[in-house]
């Protein structure tokens, strides 16, 4: 006898069927696909969160921001998703597409890659 993975009824139908209905399967997967634990979540909210304020900031390829900007805006510096080094040495920090330089003055460059 074969029970759904959900919710453990008895399962009627198809040999290769694994849920007893459209519902079971639909909890099944999002429990499955959704984020386990609270660290995971708290980080994605966060890279969000600092995506979204570098493309507000950034509305062409490349605009300049002050430090104090983003701080307002709740920017978190310590998340990032990838850096990139040129070849003068520049490091940019990424948040998926968007990536900013440290500028004098407390300003920064956001630039944003048009590579896929």
């Amino acid at each position: 006898m074969r029970e759904c993975l959900e919710c453990g009824e008895k399962i009627i139908g198809r040999s290769d069927k694994k849920f007893c209905s459209d519902m079971c399967r639909n909890a099944y997967n999002n429990k499955l696909n959704s984020d386990s634990n609270n660290f995971v979540r708290n980080v994605n909210n966060t890279l969000r969160k600092n995506r979204r304020i570098l493309e507000e900031a950034c509305k062409d390829d490349k605009a300049k921001i002050s430090k104090a900007s983003l701080l307002r805006e709740g920017f978190d510096f310590g998340f990032f998703t990838n850096t990139r080094t040129t070849q003068k040495g520049a490091t940019y920090y990424f948040v998926y597409e968007f990536g900013y330089l440290a500028l004098e003055n407390d300003l920064f460059l956001v630039v944003k890659d048009r590579k896929p």
